[in-house]
């Protein structure tokens, strides 16, 4: 499950420098509101992949509940 989290950590943090770039570009204003709402939302995922925690009683860790 370790790994697992690894793996995605690593893909929102590639998806936010991607967005980041894409915002130093010439956009829409839609273009730029989609890819300012993508940005959040990545950024939101590795908060919440930040804060596993080991529950009681489950070996290992495991990633929060939505």
């Amino acid at each position: 499950m370790i790994e697992e989290s690894f793996v995605r950590l690593r893909t929102h943090r590639n998806n936010v420098h991607r967005y980041r770039q894409l915002l130093k570009t010439m956009l829409t204003d839609a273009e730029r509101q989609f890819i300012e709402r993508r940005l959040l939302e990545e950024e939101s995922a590795i908060e919440s992949l930040a804060t596993l925690q080991e529950r009681p009683g489950v070996r290992g860790w495991e990633l929060p509940k939505h």
